[in-house]
Protein backbone atom coordinates (compact mmCIF):
# COMPACT_ATOMS: atom_id res chain seq x y z
CA UNK A 1 0.00 0.00 0.00
CA UNK A 2 1.30 3.60 -1.08
CA UNK A 3 -0.56 6.55 -1.56
CA UNK A 4 0.20 10.35 -1.03
CA UNK A 5 -2.26 12.99 0.51
CA UNK A 6 -2.03 16.99 0.30
CA UNK A 7 -4.55 19.41 1.44
CA UNK A 8 -4.90 23.04 3.06
CA UNK A 9 -2.08 23.65 5.50
CA UNK A 10 -5.15 24.86 8.09
CA UNK A 11 -8.98 23.96 7.82
CA UNK A 12 -11.02 25.69 10.27
CA UNK A 13 -14.70 24.66 10.12
CA UNK A 14 -17.78 25.50 12.12
CA UNK A 15 -20.74 28.10 12.00
CA UNK A 16 -19.38 31.54 13.37
CA UNK A 17 -15.75 31.10 12.42
CA UNK A 18 -15.58 34.05 10.11
CA UNK A 19 -15.07 36.22 13.17
CA UNK A 20 -11.47 34.58 13.07
CA UNK A 21 -10.68 36.04 9.71
CA UNK A 22 -8.54 39.22 10.71
CA UNK A 23 -6.66 37.66 13.80
CA UNK A 24 -5.77 34.91 11.15
CA UNK A 25 -4.65 37.38 8.50
CA UNK A 26 -2.61 39.31 10.60
CA UNK A 27 -0.02 36.38 10.90
CA UNK A 28 0.88 38.06 7.51
CA UNK A 29 0.71 41.68 7.66
CA UNK A 30 -2.35 44.09 7.01
CA UNK A 31 -2.35 44.53 3.39
CA UNK A 32 -4.60 42.59 2.46
CA UNK A 33 -5.88 41.57 -1.43
CA UNK A 34 -9.59 40.88 -1.28
CA UNK A 35 -11.23 39.00 -3.89
CA UNK A 36 -15.41 38.51 -4.28
CA UNK A 37 -18.11 37.90 -6.68
CA UNK A 38 -20.67 39.81 -8.46
CA UNK A 39 -22.43 40.37 -5.05
CA UNK A 40 -20.04 42.40 -2.81
CA UNK A 41 -23.19 43.33 -0.78
CA UNK A 42 -22.77 40.15 0.87
CA UNK A 43 -19.33 40.33 2.10
CA UNK A 44 -19.68 43.86 3.21
CA UNK A 45 -19.46 42.74 6.68
CA UNK A 46 -16.28 40.86 6.29
CA UNK A 47 -14.61 43.46 4.37
CA UNK A 48 -15.80 45.93 7.09
CA UNK A 49 -14.31 43.83 10.06
CA UNK A 50 -11.19 43.73 8.50
CA UNK A 51 -10.62 47.08 7.81
CA UNK A 52 -11.74 47.78 11.35
CA UNK A 53 -9.11 45.60 12.64
CA UNK A 54 -6.40 47.92 10.43
CA UNK A 55 -6.18 46.31 7.38
CA UNK A 56 -5.57 48.03 3.95
CA UNK A 57 -7.74 46.00 1.30
CA UNK A 58 -7.32 46.25 -1.71
CA UNK A 59 -10.44 44.63 -3.99
CA UNK A 60 -10.78 42.64 -7.04
CA UNK A 61 -13.98 41.51 -7.99
CA UNK A 62 -14.36 38.55 -10.49
CA UNK A 63 -17.71 38.56 -12.18
CA UNK A 64 -18.52 34.36 -13.21
CA UNK A 65 -16.02 32.08 -13.81
CA UNK A 66 -12.63 33.45 -13.91
CA UNK A 67 -10.12 33.66 -16.91
CA UNK A 68 -6.79 33.34 -17.63
CA UNK A 69 -6.31 37.10 -18.67
CA UNK A 70 -8.26 37.95 -15.28
CA UNK A 71 -6.08 35.62 -12.78
CA UNK A 72 -3.00 37.22 -14.46
CA UNK A 73 -4.66 41.12 -14.27
CA UNK A 74 -5.29 40.51 -10.90
CA UNK A 75 -1.45 38.84 -9.38
CA UNK A 76 -0.45 42.40 -11.33
CA UNK A 77 -2.64 44.37 -9.37
CA UNK A 78 -1.89 42.28 -6.13
CA UNK A 79 2.14 42.51 -7.02
CA UNK A 80 1.82 46.48 -7.63
CA UNK A 81 -0.30 46.74 -4.46
CA UNK A 82 2.49 45.10 -2.13
CA UNK A 83 -0.15 43.07 -0.24
CA UNK A 84 1.12 40.22 2.30
CA UNK A 85 -2.00 38.38 1.80
CA UNK A 86 -4.98 37.68 -0.67
CA UNK A 87 -8.37 36.54 0.78
CA UNK A 88 -10.80 35.16 -1.68
CA UNK A 89 -14.63 35.31 -0.07
CA UNK A 90 -16.82 33.80 -2.55
CA UNK A 91 -18.05 30.51 -4.23
CA UNK A 92 -15.49 27.92 -6.47
CA UNK A 93 -15.02 31.02 -9.18
CA UNK A 94 -14.17 33.16 -6.48
CA UNK A 95 -11.61 31.00 -4.40
CA UNK A 96 -10.27 29.29 -7.58
CA UNK A 97 -9.44 33.45 -8.78
CA UNK A 98 -7.58 33.58 -5.69
CA UNK A 99 -5.52 31.02 -5.78
CA UNK A 100 -4.12 31.55 -8.80
CA UNK A 101 -3.54 35.22 -8.26
CA UNK A 102 -2.05 34.55 -5.47
CA UNK A 103 0.28 32.14 -8.12
CA UNK A 104 0.37 34.82 -10.63
CA UNK A 105 1.66 38.13 -8.08
CA UNK A 106 4.85 35.89 -7.73
CA UNK A 107 5.22 34.07 -11.15
CA UNK A 108 4.66 36.67 -13.28
CA UNK A 109 5.61 36.11 -17.29
CA UNK A 110 3.85 34.15 -19.44
CA UNK A 111 1.05 31.89 -17.76
CA UNK A 112 0.96 29.19 -20.91
CA UNK A 113 4.69 28.11 -19.08
CA UNK A 114 2.27 26.79 -16.29
CA UNK A 115 -1.40 25.93 -17.53
CA UNK A 116 -2.38 22.63 -18.28
CA UNK A 117 -3.95 21.81 -22.03
CA UNK A 118 -3.20 24.57 -23.81
CA UNK A 119 0.24 25.21 -22.36
CA UNK A 120 3.46 23.79 -21.31
CA UNK A 121 2.61 22.93 -17.59
CA UNK A 122 5.44 23.34 -16.07
CA UNK A 123 5.75 24.12 -12.03
CA UNK A 124 5.66 27.26 -10.37
CA UNK A 125 8.73 28.63 -10.11
CA UNK A 126 7.73 30.55 -7.06
CA UNK A 127 6.13 30.02 -4.11
CA UNK A 128 2.48 32.10 -4.40
CA UNK A 129 1.27 34.93 -2.04
CA UNK A 130 -0.42 33.54 1.62
CA UNK A 131 -3.89 32.88 1.10
CA UNK A 132 -6.81 32.45 2.54
CA UNK A 133 -10.01 30.74 1.36
CA UNK A 134 -13.47 32.04 2.37
CA UNK A 135 -15.82 29.50 0.64
CA UNK A 136 -19.56 30.98 0.27
CA UNK A 137 -20.99 28.15 -1.07
CA UNK A 138 -20.89 24.07 -0.78
CA UNK A 139 -19.89 22.74 -3.97
CA UNK A 140 -16.87 22.95 -5.50
CA UNK A 141 -14.21 22.17 -2.46
CA UNK A 142 -11.81 24.40 -4.06
CA UNK A 143 -11.10 25.54 -0.34
CA UNK A 144 -8.63 22.61 -0.15
CA UNK A 145 -7.40 21.82 -3.86
CA UNK A 146 -4.05 22.70 -5.48
CA UNK A 147 -5.71 23.61 -8.47
CA UNK A 148 -7.32 26.83 -9.95
CA UNK A 149 -9.76 26.12 -12.93
CA UNK A 150 -9.21 29.20 -15.19
CA UNK A 151 -11.46 29.41 -18.89
CA UNK A 152 -9.65 30.21 -21.83
CA UNK A 153 -11.94 32.01 -24.33
CA UNK A 154 -10.05 31.98 -27.42
CA UNK A 155 -9.25 27.66 -26.73
CA UNK A 156 -12.94 27.48 -26.08
CA UNK A 157 -11.92 25.44 -22.95
CA UNK A 158 -11.34 25.49 -19.15
CA UNK A 159 -8.03 24.34 -17.80
CA UNK A 160 -6.08 24.26 -14.74
CA UNK A 161 -3.06 26.45 -13.00
CA UNK A 162 -2.44 23.26 -10.67
CA UNK A 163 0.73 23.36 -8.06
CA UNK A 164 1.51 21.76 -4.69
CA UNK A 165 2.42 25.51 -3.65
CA UNK A 166 -1.01 26.32 -4.47
CA UNK A 167 -2.68 24.69 -1.66
CA UNK A 168 -4.33 27.22 0.59
CA UNK A 169 -2.62 28.56 3.89
CA UNK A 170 -6.49 28.57 5.38
CA UNK A 171 -9.41 27.35 4.43
CA UNK A 172 -11.88 28.93 6.68
CA UNK A 173 -15.38 27.30 6.36
CA UNK A 174 -18.18 28.89 8.09
CA UNK A 175 -21.76 27.10 7.07
CA UNK A 176 -23.65 30.19 7.69
CA UNK A 177 -22.32 31.98 4.72
CA UNK A 178 -24.03 30.13 2.61
CA UNK A 179 -27.56 31.06 4.60
CA UNK A 180 -28.50 33.14 2.08
CA UNK A 181 -28.26 31.10 -1.58
CA UNK A 182 -31.02 30.84 -3.13
CA UNK A 183 -32.58 27.63 -3.74
CA UNK A 184 -31.42 27.00 -7.71
CA UNK A 185 -28.04 27.54 -6.61
CA UNK A 186 -27.91 25.59 -3.17
CA UNK A 187 -29.07 22.56 -5.45
CA UNK A 188 -25.91 22.49 -8.49
CA UNK A 189 -23.47 23.57 -5.89
CA UNK A 190 -24.52 20.66 -3.98
CA UNK A 191 -24.94 18.12 -6.47
CA UNK A 192 -21.39 19.29 -8.06
CA UNK A 193 -19.91 18.75 -4.11
CA UNK A 194 -21.64 15.16 -4.57
CA UNK A 195 -20.18 14.49 -7.67
CA UNK A 196 -16.94 15.19 -6.42
CA UNK A 197 -17.37 12.86 -4.07
CA UNK A 198 -19.21 9.90 -6.08
CA UNK A 199 -16.32 10.60 -8.68
CA UNK A 200 -13.12 10.41 -6.51
CA UNK A 201 -14.51 6.95 -4.68
CA UNK A 202 -14.61 5.10 -8.10
CA UNK A 203 -11.07 6.71 -9.44
CA UNK A 204 -8.63 4.41 -10.70
CA UNK A 205 -6.58 6.56 -8.49
CA UNK A 206 -8.87 6.08 -5.48
CA UNK A 207 -6.80 5.44 -2.16
CA UNK A 208 -8.17 4.35 1.39
CA UNK A 209 -7.81 8.28 2.83
CA UNK A 210 -9.71 9.59 0.14
CA UNK A 211 -12.17 6.44 0.09
CA UNK A 212 -12.72 6.90 4.22
CA UNK A 213 -13.76 10.62 3.24
CA UNK A 214 -16.30 10.00 0.18
CA UNK A 215 -17.59 6.98 2.70
CA UNK A 216 -18.24 9.83 4.94
CA UNK A 217 -19.36 12.61 2.64
CA UNK A 218 -21.44 10.76 0.01
CA UNK A 219 -24.09 9.79 2.52
CA UNK A 220 -23.75 12.91 4.06
CA UNK A 221 -24.35 14.91 1.07
CA UNK A 222 -27.15 12.19 0.08
CA UNK A 223 -29.26 13.39 3.33
CA UNK A 224 -28.24 16.93 3.37
CA UNK A 225 -28.76 18.38 0.13
CA UNK A 226 -32.47 17.69 -0.37
CA UNK A 227 -32.93 18.73 3.68
CA UNK A 228 -31.31 21.96 2.69
CA UNK A 229 -33.39 22.98 -0.38
CA UNK A 230 -36.90 22.14 1.04
CA UNK A 231 -35.48 24.82 3.76
CA UNK A 232 -32.49 27.11 2.93
CA UNK A 233 -32.28 28.09 6.91
CA UNK A 234 -32.02 24.47 7.93
CA UNK A 235 -28.46 25.28 10.11
CA UNK A 236 -27.74 21.24 10.21
CA UNK A 237 -28.26 20.65 6.81
CA UNK A 238 -25.92 23.92 5.75
CA UNK A 239 -23.23 22.43 8.15
CA UNK A 240 -23.65 18.80 6.88
CA UNK A 241 -23.12 20.43 2.78
CA UNK A 242 -20.28 22.41 3.68
CA UNK A 243 -18.81 19.89 5.46
CA UNK A 244 -19.49 17.53 2.38
CA UNK A 245 -18.26 20.06 0.33
CA UNK A 246 -15.03 20.04 2.12
CA UNK A 247 -14.57 16.09 2.06
CA UNK A 248 -15.36 16.06 -1.41
CA UNK A 249 -12.57 18.51 -2.42
CA UNK A 250 -9.67 16.51 -0.34
CA UNK A 251 -11.21 13.46 -1.63
CA UNK A 252 -10.69 14.91 -5.89
CA UNK A 253 -7.53 16.61 -4.74
CA UNK A 254 -5.54 13.11 -4.43
CA UNK A 255 -7.81 10.82 -6.25
CA UNK A 256 -9.13 12.77 -9.10
CA UNK A 257 -12.52 12.78 -10.98
CA UNK A 258 -14.01 11.40 -13.87
CA UNK A 259 -16.44 11.59 -16.89
CA UNK A 260 -18.65 13.87 -15.40
CA UNK A 261 -15.66 16.79 -14.83
CA UNK A 262 -14.50 15.46 -17.91
CA UNK A 263 -16.99 16.76 -20.10
CA UNK A 264 -17.39 19.94 -17.59
CA UNK A 265 -14.36 21.39 -18.16
CA UNK A 266 -14.47 22.08 -21.98
CA UNK A 267 -18.52 22.70 -21.63
CA UNK A 268 -17.47 25.89 -19.63
CA UNK A 269 -14.85 27.08 -21.73
CA UNK A 270 -17.36 27.03 -24.81
CA UNK A 271 -20.61 28.54 -22.86
CA UNK A 272 -21.71 30.61 -20.35
CA UNK A 273 -22.88 27.77 -18.31
CA UNK A 274 -22.11 27.56 -14.39
CA UNK A 275 -19.83 24.71 -13.66
CA UNK A 276 -22.15 23.46 -10.76
CA UNK A 277 -25.16 23.44 -12.96
CA UNK A 278 -23.43 21.50 -16.24
CA UNK A 279 -21.92 18.58 -13.57
CA UNK A 280 -25.94 18.45 -11.90
CA UNK A 281 -27.08 17.70 -15.50
CA UNK A 282 -24.51 15.29 -16.39
CA UNK A 283 -24.59 13.27 -13.41
CA UNK A 284 -26.88 10.89 -13.65
CA UNK A 285 -26.06 10.10 -17.46
CA UNK A 286 -22.44 9.98 -16.87
CA UNK A 287 -22.94 7.71 -13.71
CA UNK A 288 -25.43 5.47 -15.97
CA UNK A 289 -23.14 4.94 -18.81
CA UNK A 290 -20.17 3.77 -17.31
CA UNK A 291 -21.79 1.75 -15.00
CA UNK A 292 -23.10 -0.07 -18.74
CA UNK A 293 -19.81 -0.06 -19.99
CA UNK A 294 -17.87 -1.49 -16.54
CA UNK A 295 -20.79 -4.50 -16.98
CA UNK A 296 -20.08 -4.65 -20.09
CA UNK A 297 -16.39 -4.81 -20.52
CA UNK A 298 -14.93 -4.85 -17.14
CA UNK A 299 -17.82 -7.04 -14.96
CA UNK A 300 -15.23 -8.54 -12.57
CA UNK A 301 -13.09 -5.63 -12.11
CA UNK A 302 -13.36 -3.16 -8.78
CA UNK A 303 -15.69 -0.24 -10.78
CA UNK A 304 -18.58 -1.98 -10.98
CA UNK A 305 -18.29 -3.16 -7.34
CA UNK A 306 -17.68 0.38 -6.14
CA UNK A 307 -20.86 2.16 -8.36
CA UNK A 308 -22.65 -0.82 -6.61
CA UNK A 309 -21.44 0.50 -2.95
CA UNK A 310 -22.46 3.69 -4.10
CA UNK A 311 -25.72 2.96 -5.15
CA UNK A 312 -26.76 1.18 -1.58
CA UNK A 313 -25.00 4.12 0.61
CA UNK A 314 -27.99 6.64 -1.70
CA UNK A 315 -30.80 4.39 -1.55
CA UNK A 316 -30.32 2.78 1.94
CA UNK A 317 -31.22 -0.44 0.77
CA UNK A 318 -28.72 -3.29 1.14
CA UNK A 319 -29.66 -5.08 -1.87
CA UNK A 320 -29.37 -2.34 -4.64
CA UNK A 321 -27.64 -2.64 -7.74
CA UNK A 322 -25.12 0.18 -9.75
CA UNK A 323 -28.46 0.49 -11.85
CA UNK A 324 -30.42 1.57 -8.65
CA UNK A 325 -27.83 4.59 -7.79
CA UNK A 326 -27.86 6.13 -11.08
CA UNK A 327 -31.97 5.62 -11.07
CA UNK A 328 -31.98 7.71 -7.47
CA UNK A 329 -29.63 9.96 -8.85
CA UNK A 330 -31.72 10.65 -11.91
CA UNK A 331 -35.00 11.24 -9.13
CA UNK A 332 -32.54 13.82 -7.21
CA UNK A 333 -31.64 15.97 -10.27
CA UNK A 334 -35.14 15.89 -11.33
CA UNK A 335 -36.59 16.41 -7.77
CA UNK A 336 -34.31 19.37 -7.61
CA UNK A 337 -35.30 21.19 -10.91
CA UNK A 338 -31.94 20.55 -12.77
CA UNK A 339 -32.60 21.65 -16.03
CA UNK A 340 -30.79 20.06 -19.24
CA UNK A 341 -28.08 21.44 -20.84
CA UNK A 342 -29.76 22.82 -23.53
CA UNK A 343 -31.20 25.66 -20.93
CA UNK A 344 -27.54 27.20 -21.81
CA UNK A 345 -27.56 27.27 -25.44
CA UNK A 346 -25.90 24.21 -25.98
CA UNK A 347 -27.70 21.64 -28.55
CA UNK A 348 -27.10 18.43 -30.48
CA UNK A 349 -24.89 20.17 -32.69
CA UNK A 350 -22.45 20.77 -30.47
CA UNK A 351 -21.64 17.47 -29.96
CA UNK A 352 -18.42 16.61 -31.71
CA UNK A 353 -16.59 19.19 -30.74
CA UNK A 354 -17.52 19.24 -26.89
CA UNK A 355 -16.94 15.31 -26.98
CA UNK A 356 -13.58 15.76 -28.79
CA UNK A 357 -12.62 18.11 -26.38
CA UNK A 358 -13.39 16.33 -23.39
CA UNK A 359 -11.86 12.99 -24.39
CA UNK A 360 -8.61 14.75 -23.88
CA UNK A 361 -9.61 16.32 -20.50
CA UNK A 362 -7.62 16.12 -17.42
CA UNK A 363 -10.50 14.62 -15.53
CA UNK A 364 -11.32 12.39 -17.60
CA UNK A 365 -7.59 10.39 -16.83
CA UNK A 366 -8.80 9.23 -13.91
CA UNK A 367 -12.42 7.80 -14.83
CA UNK A 368 -12.92 4.03 -13.69
CA UNK A 369 -12.78 2.84 -17.93
CA UNK A 370 -12.36 4.34 -21.06
CA UNK A 371 -15.37 5.48 -22.64
CA UNK A 372 -14.95 5.72 -26.97
CA UNK A 373 -16.27 8.95 -27.92
CA UNK A 374 -19.78 7.10 -29.30
CA UNK A 375 -19.96 6.57 -25.62
CA UNK A 376 -19.42 10.44 -24.78
CA UNK A 377 -21.46 11.51 -27.45
CA UNK A 378 -24.47 9.45 -25.60
CA UNK A 379 -23.89 10.89 -22.35
CA UNK A 380 -23.83 13.89 -23.82
CA UNK A 381 -27.01 14.12 -25.89
CA UNK A 382 -28.69 12.73 -22.87
CA UNK A 383 -27.73 15.48 -21.01
CA UNK A 384 -29.24 17.91 -22.73
CA UNK A 385 -33.39 17.66 -22.09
Amino acid sequence: MRFEFATANRIIFGPGVIAELPKLALAWGRRAFVVTGKDRIRRATIIAELEGAGFHCTLFGVSGEPTVDVAVAGGAAARAAGVHVVIAIGGGSVVDAGKAIAAFATNDGDPLEHLEVIGRGRPLRNDPLPFIAVPTTAGTGSEVTRNAVLGSPEHGVKVSLRSPMMLPSIALVDPMLTVSLPRELTAATGLDALTQLIEPFVSIKANPMTDALCRDGIPLAARSLPAVCRNGRDAEARAGMSYASLLGGMALANAGLGVVHGFAAPIGGMFEAPHGAVCAAILPHGVRANIAVLRERDPEGTGLGRYTEVARILTGDALATAEDGAAWLEALVRDLGVPGLSAYGISAADCGAVVAKAAKASSMKANPIELTEGELAQVFTASLE
